[in-house]
């Protein structure tokens, strides 16, 4: 053969098929360290109230170091090519979540809340192991999409039918136990959010009447999903989970934003905010007195009532100054009722300090950013879309939560992810991890396959 020949052939070779590294090491070292710094905490707890380590520090070490192994152990069988950030980072929130309420229960005795927490991160941790394992491609929710949309009405309106929690109706219970749906609608409404504007994201960008700067889309393609949206928030409006409200919100113009590329969909969005806030803010007496609680957190101090909860929280961000006072060593219990759920960041704030407090939020962030990261190296719009929405979710309670306890916006009552106690919770967001493991391997799968840089 001659040796044009030999070059034409080259030429015409497949390239050569690029194996990424595993990294599944890395993530094993960093699940190691991740137990060990949750069993650290576990003891400075016990040291700084007792002078003692605690009797059940090697079970509570064991046990979670063996969910944690197990579950890597799915992500090293199913999904070798996933992010090895997105575990890690998933053990050491809930880790931090289950010594920051043990810390509290020593506060409360006759309110332990840690045993149930446990139980609820061992069925989070088990329903990640099953997702990661029978779910071999994310694109095959996207066939569910009506699906998830009609299960997803379904639980936000079956807590109407039951009494009401502190002023909301968003919890179902009987016998003593306690669920809250709406935790579980909000990854089904991203599911059917990410495949419905996945499937009509052309429509949505181009077509119908052009408003100032802005592409409307035809009232056909848009009217399905705000109708689907509007039933969503006003069901929990009339529950008075504003806070899940603002969440979908969010959601909704974060995902239509990423499906058209248009801008002008965030200023509407903010718009609508702003004008739904106001109109809520004066209407809600339950939200009205949460506004005035925000812009005058110290009035019941001056009128000789005492401390307010956003007051008292905000006292224990100021006395932790910037290393903290010391595991076991606050008084952010002085907030009351809601301090192991909306506020246990104030006990964070008050005894890890500005520290500590920054990395738990760099931690979230760095969730956050693998999610996105995993989305932008995918070719298929619904797992772009999916891994999108999925990451917003953790981002948008992160800030409406943080914002809420240091007096940035007023307080809406949610749970802050993996930290808070809550089962509903920290199942639904091991679900997340999971879902964006799952997207993460097949975006590195897709680099292994076609050569196509993604990270």
């Amino acid at each position: 053969m001659s040796k044009a020949g030999t070059t034409e052939a080259q030429a015409d070779a497949p390239a050569p098929a690029v194996r990424l590294p595993r990294r599944r090491g890395i993530e094993l070292a960093l699940i190691v360290v991740a137990v060990l710094l949750s069993v650290y905490g576990y003891c400075a707890v016990g040291l700084a109230r007792a002078g003692t380590v605690p009797p059940g520090a090697a079970g509570y070490g064991a046990g979670l170091g063996v969910l944690a192994l197990v579950a890597h152990l799915a992500v090293r069988l199913r999904a070798p090519c996933a992010d090895p950030l997105l575990l890690p980072i998933g053990v050491l929130l809930n880790g931090l979540g289950l010594v920051l309420i043990y810390r509290l229960d020593l506060e409360t005795p006759g309110d332990r809340a840690a045993p149930a927490q446990l139980v609820w991160s061992t069925l989070g941790v088990g329903f990640f192991i099953v997702t990661v394992v029978l779910l071999r491609d994310h694109r095959v929710l996207q066939r569910y999409a009506y699906v998830s949309v009609v299960g997803a009405l379904g639980l936000l309106i079956l807590p109407i039918l039951f009494p009401s929690v502190n002023g909301a109706r968003i919890w179902i219970r009987i016998a003593g136990f306690s669920i809250q749906p709406g935790e579980f609608a909000k990854v089904l409404l991203a599911v059917f959010f990410a495949a419905y504007l996945a499937a009509n994201r052309g429509a949505l960008a181009y077509a119908g009447r052009r408003v100032w700067r802005l592409q409307l889309p035809t009232g056909r393609v848009l009217g399905p999903i705000v109708a689907i949206w509007l039933l969503s928030v006003g069901v929990l409006i009339l529950e008075r989970d504003l806070g899940t409200s603002l969440l979908f919100f969010g959601l909704f113009v974060v995902l239509l934003y990423v499906a058209t590329g248009r801008t002008g969909w965030i200023a509407v969005g903010l718009l609508l905010a702003a004008l739904g806030a106001v109109a809520v803010g004066w209407l809600e007496p339950h939200v009205h007195s949460r506004v005035d609680d925000w812009l005058h957190p110290l009035a019941s101090i001056e009128a000789g009532q005492g401390p307010n909860q956003l007051s008292q929280s905000l006292f224990s961000f100021a006395s932790g100054g910037m290393l903290g006072t010391g595991l076991g060593l606050g008084h952010s219990v002085l907030i009351g009722f809601a301090v192991k759920s909306d506020f246990i960041l104030a006990t964070a704030g008050e005894e890890l300090g500005l520290a500590g407090l920054s990395a738990i939020f760099l931690l979230y962030g760095l969730l956050v950013e693998r999610g996105y990261r995993a989305g932008l190296a995918l070719r298929d719009p619904f797992g772009q879309l999916l891994a999108v929405g999925l990451a917003s979710i953790v981002a948008l309670q992160v800030f409406v939560i943080a914002g809420g306890v240091t007096g940035l916006i007023p307080l809406t009552g949610m749970a802050m992810p993996f930290l808070a106690q809550g089962g509903s919770s920290v199942v639904t967001n091991w679900a997340i991890v999971a879902l964006l493991v799952r997207v993460s391997d097949s975006a590195r799968r897709r680099y292994e396959t076609d050569g196509t840089e993604t990270e």
